[in-house]
């Protein structure tokens, strides 16, 4: 569903089953700045495709956790300046429209459970049956708030199933740490636990993997 002013009404949040998360999608991470890394690009066309399916949907919301720092943050000690001025902490271009029609909170750290206001709007979205993750960076930002948030959700004893999806999570390329090589851990990891779990009866982390088809347009359509 699409929300007016980043904000969500009482009568929407009854309404919500499903939220798809899309972490540290701004310019700082991907386009410009120390920390970019421009070939996660390459993850935005499913991202896009994702976002709008939810968005067309009536008991979806898009939500988007991003970096915000300010010039001391503790965080820089660990990783360097990143994110910390107007430009870097945008939403990418590609992305801001989903943005603009969904929920955005600000982080200051890796995790985005520890953003103000996020467990609150869990607690909030009492129907909630489904959350989907996307973003960058998939062995830190994106894999954090995915264990976190399925924890939450043991600690709560609240049925929903956490998912991410394969197509839509990525890192950053450098000569001693191969983005494809790192992302594809991080998910085996997920598959792997998820397999321990089912030997259980036990409802775990899901990765799903969306194989892209080209239709008679030569448009990419995802299964």
């Amino acid at each position: 569903m699409k929300l007016e002013n980043n904000q969500i009404k009482e009568d929407e949040l009854e309404r919500v089953e499903e939220a798809v998360f899309v972490i540290d999608m701004i310019n700082g991470f991907v386009k410009f700045g120390p920390l970019a890394a421009p070939s996660i690009m390459r993850v935005v066309p499913f991202q896009q495709e994702i976002l709008e399916e939810s968005e067309n949907k009536p008991n979806s919301i898009n939500v988007f956790g991003d970096d915000e720092h300010g010039n001391n943050a503790r965080e820089f000690l660990a990783y360097g300046p990143h994110a910390n001025n107007k430009e870097e902490i945008k939403v990418i271009s590609e992305l801001e429209r989903y943005k603009a029609s969904g929920l955005e909170f600000k982080k200051n750290c890796t995790n985005l459970m520890l953003a103000p206001g996020v467990i609150q709007l869990l607690e909030k979205l009492k129907n909630l049956k489904k959350v989907y993750i996307m973003g960058c960076l998939s062995e830190v930002c994106v894999s954090r708030f995915t264990y976190t948030i399925n924890e939450y959700f043991d600690q709560t004893n609240r049925d929903v199933e956490v998912c991410v999806y394969a197509n839509g999570i990525d890192t950053y390329d450098a000569p001693d740490h191969n983005a494809d090589e790192v992302t594809n851990e991080v998910l085996k990891k997920m598959e792997s636990e998820e397999k321990e779990a089912e030997k259980k009866g036990a409802n775990r982390i899901k990765v799903l993997r969306r194989k892209r088809k080209i239709n008679k347009k030569g448009d990419g359509i995802y299964e």
